[in-house]
């Protein structure tokens, strides 16, 4: 158990005060009659009314007997005037023993100060919260009109373990989430108003599949059997579209037991959708609207900044077959290159393989260091090999090569695409290819799924499916560099005993 310092002790020596003044510290309710942004925008109709708001303190300025404090709301920040000769003594008192990080509500009326600033002038208030651990202290001023922020709250891990203090100290922080939740939503629009149905699959299964990863494995006390958490979801959804549903998505959490680093957590969130009769030629006119309408409804424009990289999403993106693009920026032609050439072209690039990847490995892991990070402006790469991509159809002109795609932008891929696969006896031989690179050694190779094979021989229809990384998305239209930025409670390593930095308690001073 963490040590209780000297400020926290202090703390709950006001606790106890306030107790003992027969004050409740955590009461059940306060009903607000306005927000902080509500009583700062609509400042002409409530000057000199009285409202009702409910905030954390922020910052306290002590003047005698009288008092400016700031009171934060998820919505905004807003200055409050507190004096004595008008709360009386009782509740001067009590606010004597309040501390930044407190919550309370307060009533009172609407003015403006000398400086011109909006105000609220107190006649009572409430404690709603009283706060037992100091907030790291972020100062600022407005300088010409610009915020300008000291001793910023900005240790990284220290923001990630403790999402709570980050919220609080970096309000900047909550649009990132605010945006987040918009992303979801309009897709999830986009998507119900062409008639796909949202569905839910299982997290845990008895055989997982869909993609190329190593999973987790727990253990079903009642059946006496192991489960895997999903790393994807598209053998359900495929054998939704089997079923007779004709375009179905899910927004799934998904889980690979794999390394982390700024584009990768073991817990991430995509989209999936198939729709029945399509190709993956009308999927990227789709992916390319509903990536632009996205940006568009969310931002008001698809042109956008990506950690300093100006990209443009307007539709049409570049295509380019996966080939041509490894020949443009490496000058090899691996096209009808075996494994052996493969492994010799990637000897020559420096680029270090395995001894049990196959050819499509290879090919991808020559892709991704020279080629991905270039593909700044929104690219579909398309036509992959067949080795890549067990649960693609084969391309109509060129068996060799599946009809296949990603879509890349500032350097990274945000999604992967199909034309599906939906006959039963090609897939069986892709799914024992994949079991022999499994004896090779490759651990992320797919497994054979026996029940999704007989899903397919009741007939599936053509099918053209996506997958959209919702987390990378993210990032995209809110220039974060890591995912961590975008995922309220990233996975981290055990805790150290860390504590917030630049801990100090305010009192009753600036």
């Amino acid at each position: 158990m963490e040590e209780v310092n000297q400020l926290m002790l202090q703390r709950r020596e006001k606790l106890k005060k306030l107790r003992a003044m027969g004050i409740n510290p955590y009461p059940y309710k306060f009903d607000r009659t306005h927000t902080t942004a509500e009583v700062l925008q609509n400042y002409t109709a409530l000057e000199n009314q009285t409202v009702r708001v409910a905030g954390r303190i922020m910052s306290r300025r002590h003047m005698g007997k009288a008092a400016f404090m700031h009171i934060q709301d998820m919505h905004g920040k807003i200055q409050i005037y507190l004096k004595k000769d008008v709360v009386g003594d009782r509740l001067f008192e009590v606010y004597r023993l309040l501390d930044i990080g407190d919550i309370i509500g307060v009533e009172g009326q609407v003015f403006k100060t000398r400086t011109g600033e909006i105000t609220i002038q107190v006649q009572s208030f409430e404690l709603l919260c009283k706060s037992l651990r100091p907030l790291p202290i972020v100062k600022e001023k407005i300088v010409d009109g610009k915020r300008i922020v000291y001793d910023p709250f900005s240790d990284k891990e220290l923001r990630y373990r403790q999402r709570y203090v980050d919220l609080i100290v970096n309000p900047e922080v909550r649009q990132v989430f605010i945006k987040r939740s918009r992303i979801i939503a309009t897709m999830r629009q986009f998507l119900d108003s062409r008639g796909y149905l949202e569905v839910e699959t299982p997290i845990l299964q008895p055989i997982y599949g869909g993609a190329s990863a190593r999973p987790f494995v727990t253990y079903h006390n009642a059946l006496g059997m192991k489960f895997y958490l999903r790393i994807a979801n598209e053998l359900y959804l495929k054998r939704l579209i089997v079923g007779g549903f004709e375009g179905v998505y899910e927004f799934a959490k998904d889980f690979r037991n794999e390394g982390m680093d700024r584009f990768h957590n073991p817990e991430f969130t995509q989209m999936e959708l198939y729709v029945a009769y399509r190709d993956y030629h009308w999927m990227m006119q789709f992916t390319e609207e509903l990536i632009s309408s996205v940006a568009r409804e969310v931002l008001g424009t698809t042109r956008i900044t990506f950690q300093g990289q100006e990209i443009d999403l307007t539709p049409p993106w570049r295509r380019l077959p996966l080939f041509e693009a490894i020949k443009e920026y490496t000058g090899m032609d691996l096209s009808e290159a075996d494994e052996p050439q493969l492994r010799e072209a990637a000897e020559r690039l420096h680029v270090t393989v395995e001894d049990g990847w196959g050819a499509g490995k290879i090919i991808d892991e020559i892709f991704s260091e020279f080629v991905e990070p270039n593909l700044i402006q929104p690219t579909f790469i398309i036509d992959y090999p067949l080795e890549m991509s067990p649960l693609a159809k084969r391309h109509r002109e060129n068996p060799r090569l599946v009809e296949r795609f990603e879509p890349i932008i500032a350097g990274k891929e945000i999604g992967n695409a199909f034309s599906e696969l939906n006959d039963p006896l090609d897939q069986r031989e892709r799914f024992e290819q994949q079991m022999r690179l499994r004896e090779l050694g490759d651990e992320e190779a797919q497994v054979l799924d026996e029940d999704f094979l007989r899903a397919l021989e009741y007939g599936m229809p053509p099918t053209a499916g996506l997958g959209i990384g919702i987390d990378r998305l993210t990032m995209l239209l809110t220039d974060q560099p890591s995912i961590r930025d975008v995922l309220l409670f990233p996975a981290m390593r055990p805790e150290k005993e860390v504590a917030p930095e630049n801990e100090t308690e305010n009192g009753d001073g600036e």
